[in-house]
């Protein structure tokens, strides 16, 4: 064909436009920024992360006994939700989802909290069922995972747990009231915890667990249990002894039942203080580690899984992921 002639169509597409994307997610008991270059759309997307944070306000501070958020836990918030519009405008964010969970979902004031995170953020967060939040964790966290399905992704929360059963999307999935800060607030008022608060922490999460497995047949058969968000991430890095928390290090390691059994043990018998200098450990989890600990080992008990998946991949991956 002459030099003149038609050219192919391949030859004249448009390189792939890669996307500056954002998300912030608003839980019980952090604040979460990650933004991305995106390639490509859905579970398939390449991310390539430019800033990934977290702050602990403790949004969820009374809530369980309140039904209200602390005027302090706003002022908090805002305060980080702030800072991340300075990041997001620092790197030229095109397109952001902010959203808000547990902790605004069972507060009666949540619009007090709402208005300034407009004005803070530049846009309002939205208000995510358990459902819209157990989904999204599910894509964040498996979307480049290398190992068998079906998977039961739980994402430990700072009110909620989320538990979704799937291999390429969710088959099932349920939001249920326990997560570190609330099992914390509601049964551990001892320091340490006395040993009937553990046993009555462990028993009402085993009840939760029974209206789980009725909702959600065949949690307790998937291949691999993967494990998300703060409490999961934070028992691998005691176990690793991380005097530094290192990502590479955390994202998809293998934390064993005996593990997760042996940390369990260690920080449920220290006081706060003592708890405090365990590597790996931030301050804002001293005081609410042993309530995230008592679900993720009774989970595993419960269902019978022998190690977790640890995944630093969550509703933040899945939010961004949305957005293509």
């Amino acid at each position: 064909m002459g030099r003149g002639g038609p050219r192919s169509r391949s030859a004249d597409a448009e390189p792939a436009r890669v996307s500056r994307l954002a998300a912030v997610d608003i839980g019980t008991n952090s604040v979460r920024l990650l933004v991305a270059d995106v390639d490509g759309s859905g579970r398939d997307a390449k991310l390539d992360t430019l800033d990934r944070r977290m702050r602990i306000t403790r949004l969820g501070q009374g809530v369980d006994r309140t039904r209200s958020l602390a005027p302090e836990a706003i002022g908090r918030t805002v305060d980080v939700l702030r800072e991340y519009r300075r990041a997001l405008d620092e790197h030229g964010v095109e397109r952001m989802r902010a959203t808000a969970t547990s902790a605004a979902r069972d507060a009666t004031n949540r619009d007090e909290f709402f208005t300034p995170a407009l004005d803070a953020l530049g846009i309002e967060p939205e208000l995510l069922s358990g459902e819209e939040e157990a989904g999204l964790s599910f894509l964040g966290a498996t979307a480049d995972l290398d190992a068998p399905g079906p998977y039961l992704v739980v994402d430990i929360g700072g009110g909620s747990t989320e538990f979704v059963l799937g291999t390429t999307a969710p088959v099932g999935l349920v939001s249920v009231d326990i997560g570190c800060v609330r099992v914390t607030e509601q049964f551990l008022h001892s320091d340490p915890p006395a040993p009937e608060e553990l046993s009555d922490a462990v028993s009402v999460v085993r009840d939760h667990l029974a209206d789980v497995e009725h909702a959600v047949p065949g949690v307790a058969d998937a291949a691999t249990l993967v494990g998300v968000a703060g409490t999961v991430t934070t028992i691998a890095a005691i176990e690793q002894g991380l005097a530094e928390y290192d990502r590479d290090r955390i994202h998809h390691f293998r934390l064993s039942k005996a593990a997760v059994e042996d940390v369990f043990r260690t920080l449920a018998t220290e006081t706060a203080a003592q708890r405090a200098h365990n590597p790996g450990l931030e301050a804002g989890r001293v005081d609410v580690i042993v309530g995230g600990a008592i679900v993720l080992v009774t989970i595993m008990r419960a269902l019978r899984f022998d190690e977790v998946l640890v995944s630093e991949a969550d509703i933040l991956d899945g939010l961004v992921r949305s957005l293509t």
